[in-house]
This record gives structure tokens, C-alpha cells and sequence, in this order.
């Protein structure tokens, strides 16, 4: 019997397509749907009303008017979620409070709402695990297998996915969708949403155009690319920026941009294209701003060489304070090779590094800068020198007794430094 023709086998077999009891929609109705987009040439990406009526076409055909309105539109938004969303995990990305999505094994699914986690009633089964990383992968053109177990890819709503399969996880796959949820594009935005005070946001906006070189740290869904966009959003229109990614998660607002991310290898191991390469590739693309979105291994040393040479830039580093971060750019270089010592990268580093903020998830969920430090460029037995320019005292963010490098840079665009640090608000 065709999954078309109900009525052939009566009003009572309409539960065998359609059950508002158990799974609401079968797999008969949901690859009706898609071959019907396919026939009709609908791309579900990019025409979703095209997919809407194929699917009323199809509940149309289906129940034949057997069943009330109110089922077929519950009916018809979960065969749209199916075939041009991502099934039952639709409505949580439909949620503009949540975060993060995961899921250790298909019958717990987890959220992050406003900076804290919760296990959702969405259940999965292993074979809608596989099918829904699928259909996520499909736009990327990256792939997960037993030879590359895991992936990072971009979504088409610009969510990040990451997938870890076994035998490198013990049973099922293991899958993170992590959401850029806050709408922050500008450092105005964040003083808005009580990140930062406007004092601190004029001052890193100052360092901005003044050329310095900034540091963004902070641990994992502490803010630092959002801070980071912003940050890059304050460069002067004229100036051309060219960021470099694992995979695109910035978002800027520019006349004059070029985003780059790595590439995995293809399935006969060739073709892949590292961070490090494409931090040597930006470099002939005259750019008058150098960013790399994360720097978590050896590319921190083409980093550094570049903002060496007179390149400004900006990057971001898992760190717990702004010192760890120097200390850590201090050692992430090192894992370039045996002829990079400490007695080169330390003091590159000093004269490379103008100023770190510190980012940080508060126990209520919600993100704070914690401080912002000035590098001197100076080294003292083996130590970087840094100085504190805001801090946190008593769960405040106030002005230090530190200074940034390069006051005559501040002074050749017009920027009062002493003007800009004279008093500061202050973050509760």
C-alpha cells in the first residue's frame, strides 16, 4: 500500500502513517517529503517555504482533511524540522537562550541555557545521531570516519560542530553544537550587556586604533571570540583584515575582510591545510591587520614572528588569568620544533604582546572581563613584565596603577592615554 493512499485502507489505518500518540510523523512521510523537494528542485537551505508547502502537500495528500488542523500543524512542523532542520534537535536551536548543545550517547541530550547546563527530554536513537551529523557535515565538505575520528565544521546558521567518534570515544558519538547566541558586534554591545564598563571599552577601542596588539583569554564559553569580533570591529574602516581559523566562527562587520580556515585532509590523506600555512598565506595578502582566531600549538610562533615584523594582530588563548595566557604564549611556540628556545620566544613575546584581557563565566552564567594588562616589553629573569591597566578587586572592575606600551603610537592618532584612564566605572 502507498504511503499516499489512506483512504484505501481506511480511517483507522492512519495511525500506521500519522500517530499523535508515539512518534508523530514515520519515515514513509519524511522521505515522501523529500522526494518531493527533490523533484520539485527545492534547496532546503536556502528556500524554506518551498519546503513548507511541499510538506502541507504531502500531510494534504496523507490525511485527506481526516484529522484536525491543530495535529497537521504540529504534524507539519516536525516533518519541515526533518527534512530541512535537524529533526528533534530543531527546537533547541530554534531556543535563542541556548548555548550549547550535546550529547555523550543519543538518550541524553544536554543544553547550556544562559551559562549553566540542563539535560533536555529530547531522545535519540544511534541511527538519528549518524543521519543528523550527516546532514551537518553535508555544507562543509568535512567528513568523519574511522580514519579521521574527529571534525570541526561550520553549520549553516553559523553554529560550530564537533564530533568525536569511537573507538577514539568508548561507545557512542560523542557531538557538540556550540551557538553564538549573544548579540554583541561592538565593544558599545558589550558595555550594554555588562561585560565591561565603557571606560575599559574606550580604552581597548584607543589601543585598537593605536595599533596594538591584543590578546583575548579566557577558558571555554567565556566570550573571548565575541570579544575578540568586537575588538576586530573597532579597526578603522580604511585598514584591510585578514582573520585565519580552525573554522569560521568570527563575524565582522567590514568593508574589507578575508577569512580563512584549515582544511582536513581528503580520504587520500593529502590536501590538508594547516593553521600554521595559513598564517604564512596571509601574510602576501597585504594585510594591514593579522588575526588568528585561536592559537593553540605551533602557529603561535608564525604569530609572534609576524607581530614581530611591525604586522599589528590579534589572536585568542585558553588561559586562567591574563599572566597564564603570557606565559602560555611563552610556551606555545617552543612546540614548533628543537632549534625554537626560550631564550627567543621569551623575549619575542615581551616585544610582540601589548595588551591581554582576561575574560571570564561568572558563577551565574553570566560573562565579565576580569582584567586587562599592559606588556612593557621588558623580560626579568626569564619573566615577562606586565602591568595591571584594570583589574578586579572585590568583584569590581577598576582601574590599576599600570600603563600600555607605546604611548607615542596613542599620540600620532590624537589619543589622550592619560585622559582615557583618568577614572573608570565599574562592573558589578
Amino acid at each position: 500500500m502507498s504511503v499516499l493512499d489512506p483512504i484505501a485502507a481506511g480511517a483507522a489505518d492512519l495511525g500506521a502513517v500519522l500517530d499523535p500518540s508515539a512518534e508523530r510523523v514515520t519515515t514513509e512521510v519524511v522521505e515522501r517529503v523529500r522526494e518531493l523537494v527533490r523533484d520539485r528542485g527545492t534547496d532546503p537551505l536556502t528556500d524554506p517555504r518551498g519546503v513548507r508547502s511541499a510538506v502541507l502537500d504531502v500531510l494534504d495528500e496523507v490525511t485527506r482533511g481526516e484529522v484536525r488542523v491543530a495535529d497537521v500543524d504540529g504534524w507539519a512542523q516536525e516533518l519541515h524540522d526533518a527534512v530541512a532542520g535537524f529533526g528533534p534537535l530543531q527546537r533547541l536551536f530554534d531556543d535563542p537562550d541556548i548555548e550549547e548543545v550535546w550529547f555523550n550517547q543519543p538518550t541524553r541530550v544536554f543544553a547550556a541555557r544562559h551559562g549553566r547546563s540542563e539535560l533536555t527530554t529530547v531522545v535519540l536513537t544511534e541511527e538519528q545521531v549518524h543521519d543528523l551529523v550527516e546532514r551537518m557535515l553535508r555544507s562543509s565538505g568535512r567528513r568523519v570516519d574511522v580514519s579521521q575520528p574527529f571534525v570541526d565544521a561550520l553549520l549553516p546558521d553559523g553554529s560550530r560542530l564537533h564530533v568525536v567518534i569511537p573507538d577514539v570515544t568508548r561507545r557512542h558519538w560523542a557531538v557538540n553544537i556550540r551557538r553564538h547566541v549573544l548579540a554583541a558586534a561592538r565593544l558599545d554591545d558589550l558595555v550594554a550587556l555588562g561585560t565591561l564598563t565603557a571606560p575599559v571599552a574606550d580604552f581597548l577601542v584607543a589601543c585598537v586604533v593605536a595599533g596594538l596588539n591584543i590578546v583575548v583569554a579566557g577558558g571555554t564559553q567565556a566570550g573571548k571570540t565575541t570579544l575578540l569580533g568586537c575588538l576586530l570591529n573597532s579597526v578603522p574602516a580604511r585598514e584591510r583584515v585578514v582573520t585565519c581559523e580552525e573554522v569560521f566562527e568570527l563575524r565582522l562587520d567590514r568593508p574589507d575582510w578575508v577569512g580563512m580556515q584549515t582544511r582536513q585532509a581528503g580520504l587520500e590523506g593529502t590536501g590538508e591545510i594547516t593553521l600554521r600555512r595559513l598564517v604564512i598565506e596571509a601574510l602576501r595578502m597585504r594585510p594591514h591587520r593579522l588575526v588568528v582566531g585561536e592559537v593553540r600549538q605551533a602557529e603561535a610562533l608564525d604569530l609572534l614572528v609576524a607581530l614581530n615584523s611591525g604586522m599589528p594582530g590579534m589572536t585568542s588563548v585558553h588561559a586562567n588569568s591574563a599572566r597564564d595566557a603570557v606565559s602560555k604564549l611563552c610556551v606555545l611556540p617552543l612546540l614548533a620544533g628543537e632549534n625554537v628556545t626560550s631564550s627567543y620566544v621569551v623575549p619575542t613575546v615581551a616585544a610582540s604582546v601589548d595588551i591581554v584581557v582576561h575574560t571570564a563565566t561568572r558563577a551565574d552564567g553570566r560573562r565579565r572581563v576580569r582584567e586587562v594588562l599592559g606588556v612593557s616589553g621588558r623580560v626579568e629573569d626569564g619573566v615577562v613584565e606586565t602591568s595591571e591597566v584594570f583589574l578586579t578587586r572585590e568583584g569590581e572592575l577598576v582601574r590599576g596603577s599600570g600603563f600600555p606600551p607605546h604611548l607615542d603610537r596613542f599620540a600620532a592618532h590624537d589619543i589622550d592615554v592619560a585622559a582615557l584612564l583618568g577614572a573608570a566605572a565599574v562592573v558589578h
